[in-house]
């Protein structure tokens, strides 16, 4: 599985991404070609190797001709911009995505409607270049998982269309909702609100670098040149032990106070939510009280949510985490025709070969229901139609 790491300790903008990627391997050719279709004019691609601090990495900018027309745009004419472009669908649907995060994350803080925001430095053509050519930076690396470090945003005030704002900025605030971020104390904006919405598309974890072997790296250079400190976004590309392996959070809570009643209600929370699995333990606690372990795997993503439900629906007055990693099958799905009518069946493979074969429970006891027969009949039977399918080829 390719994994592609951002490490963030300069924070994150458009173009230090479009640097880190073309450090990382990406080819300037690629972009100007699949840009072009856009049909924006008046501006040129240029890259040059830079140092910030002691170190070296890749700078682009999107030079601006004297006579460019820049004009603010609304996110219905950048969707048109878009679609009517010859881009591949996979990144015009991510662009698309990323620019509404932008609109979404304005409209709130200027309460209004989106339909109603006018994108000024996000609607200029240089920052349209930034989000289309890193999206497109991105399919050309073919990465399988995108994780990063918490953003280091920066601190003090920004001159931008609106005036002078703190940092992080309003919207850039709103896009960094459930992000980790910090400040180090450097005195200028680091995350943009570019940044802020690629890095809240692409990354699945916000952690430290992953489990993973490291084939290459990137860095990408901001435009400040800072004392003492290397203004630099790194990308970090490498492999993990297969697509079957993923980060996941166990979230768990001690209870003794509660009516058992409730627990059902909670899980079916908690599974809404996006939890993989929910378990109940039973303990000894403190004072020789019978009480409840509920334990909770999660994405690690979905860690901020799940604790919420269990501080809100149970009586516990807090709970605790554990990262881990997790190696599952690949699963697939398939149909049998049984005498009693069709059965799902899901099929786990590891390296290609399949390892398991499992006829789904709620398919079998519909079918049973309906046949009026034990339902390890239609389990069998199930099984061994999707064992005969799996030997002609699935």
């Amino acid at each position: 599985m390719k994994v592609a790491y951002f490490d963030c300790h300069s924070g994150i903008s458009g173009d230090m991404i479009l640097g880190a990627l073309l450090d990382a391997g990406v080819k300037i050719d690629t972009l100007r070609k699949e840009l072009a279709s856009l049909g924006l004019k008046g501006y040129e691609l240029k890259s040059k190797r830079v140092k910030r601090g002691l170190f070296g990495g890749t700078k682009l900018d999107v030079v601006l001709s004297p006579k460019a027309h820049i004009h603010s745009r609304s996110f219905t004419d950048i969707e048109k911009l878009l679609k009517r472009s010859k881009l591949s669908k996979a990144v015009i649907e991510d662009a698309t995505e990323i620019f509404l995060r932008i609109g979404k994350a304005e409209a709130k803080v200027h309460r209004t409607k989106i339909d109603k925001v006018h994108f000024h430095e996000v609607g200029a053509v240089d920052s349209i270049v930034d989000i289309v050519g890193g999206v497109i930076g991105m399919r050309e690396l073919d990465v399988d998982r995108v994780s990063s470090s918490p953003l280091n945003t920066g601190e003090g005030t920004v001159q931008c269309e609106h005036g002078v704002l703190p940092v992080p900025a309003p919207a850039t605030l709103e896009l960094l909702k459930g992000i980790p971020c910090y400040s180090s104390g450097i005195p200028y904006e680091l995350t943009t609100p570019t940044g802020a919405a690629m890095i809240g598309f692409w990354a699945e974890t916000f952690e430290s670098l992953p489990l993973m072997k490291i084939k290459k790296s990137g860095y990408g250079a901001g435009n400040h040149v800072i004392n003492e400190h290397a203004n630099l976004l790194r990308i970090v590309l490498g492999e993990a032990e297969g697509k079957g392996r993923a980060s996941i959070t166990l979230v768990e809570a001690n209870i003794d106070d509660m009516n058992p009643e409730f627990y059902d209600l909670v899980m079916d929370s908690l599974f809404n939510a996006g939890a993989l699995d929910v378990y109940l333990t039973s303990i000894m606690m403190k004072k020789n009280r019978p009480g409840v372990k509920v334990s909770v795997l999660a994405p690690s993503a979905m860690k901020k949510a799940i604790s919420e439900i269990l501080l809100k629906e149970t009586t516990t007055f807090g709970v605790r985490f554990s990262e881990m990693d997790r190696v599952v099958l690949d699963r697939q799905h398939m149909e049998v025709n049984t005498p009693y009518g069709k059965v799902s069946v899901k099929v786990g493979s590891m390296d290609g070969k399949v390892v398991r074969v499992s006829p789904e429970y709620e398919s079998c006891k519909k079918m049973a229901q309906k046949s009026k027969i034990p339902l390890k009949t239609v389990y069998d039977k199930a099984m061994y139609l999707a064992e005969s399918k799996l030997k002609g080829g699935f």
